[in-house]
């Protein structure tokens, strides 16, 4: 038999897939996760969590881009925020879409939550996922609170020492996370150096990590029915009934 040319998605595609497969297993994982059973009455509810990731993702990419021309001190901050607005090419849209982002993904995230909470994905046995999701809902606010004072203005200068403040007041650890967000017994450039850190380096990474567990225990263990939705016996079941 004559052996055919291979097309040019045999080429293009199929060939490097099976490359990667073969020395990764990454393929299988990717499909494991993207065709799988999923009840039969899903619906938009569900996927908050696909939109939490997404928005994740561009809040990401536009921090590293906004990143490029930050300027980490009390001196320069608020100047290398003007530039980024009015003088870098697309400044104004990459800040405009990390400062509306994060308020988006806030909101998604307790839309989120509370999805999970009515829907009882929560329960057995899905209630260490629900621990992870609550950590990642601390982080997330984290992020927000070291975020806010990166511009270094007077409105972020002042309701960031007002959120300090509360936070030391805290029962036991209070006082202690009030001087590690401080980086010292007074609000100053190291102040703005930790938020920074934290903001760019600690809570991203910890964000990462604790989403691919989330992701691996919802293929893991499934996604959940809408409460609504009436579990039916097996085939079996119903035959050996009849």
């Amino acid at each position: 038999m004559p052996r055919t040319r291979p097309t040019v998605r045999e080429l293009v595609v199929d060939a490097p897939l099976e490359w990667v497969e073969e020395r990764s297993g990454f393929v299988g994982l990717v499909e494991a996760f993207l065709f799988r059973n999923v009840p039969r009455d899903t619906s938009w509810l569900q996927t908050l969590g696909s939109s939490l990731l997404v928005v994740f993702l561009f809040q990401a990419t536009t921090g590293v881009l906004l990143a490029m021309n930050y300027d980490p001190s009390p001196s320069g901050a608020y100047d290398s925020i003007r530039f980024i607005t009015d003088q870098a090419t697309l400044g104004w849209l990459i800040r405009g879409m990390h400062k509306w982002g994060s308020s988006v993904m806030v909101i998604l995230l307790f839309l989120h939550m509370a999805r999970t909470f009515f829907f009882g994905a929560y329960k057995y046995p899905r209630e260490l996922n629900w621990v992870i999701g609550v950590v990642l809902l601390v982080l997330t606010m984290v992020m927000a609170l070291t975020g806010y004072l990166l511009p270094f203005d007077q409105r972020s200068y002042w309701a960031t020492i007002v959120g300090v403040n509360i936070n030391g007041t805290g029962p036991l650890v209070g006082p202690y996370l009030s001087d590690f967000l401080l980086s010292g017994p007074d609000f100053g450039a190291r102040t703005l150096s930790r938020f920074y850190a934290i903001h760019m380096l600690l809570i991203p990474g910890a964000i990462i990590a604790l989403s691919g567990a989330h992701l691996y225990l919802v293929t893991k263990l499934g996604t959940t029915a809408p409460p609504w939705l009436k579990a039916e016996p097996a085939e079996e079941l119903v035959e050996e009934k009849a």
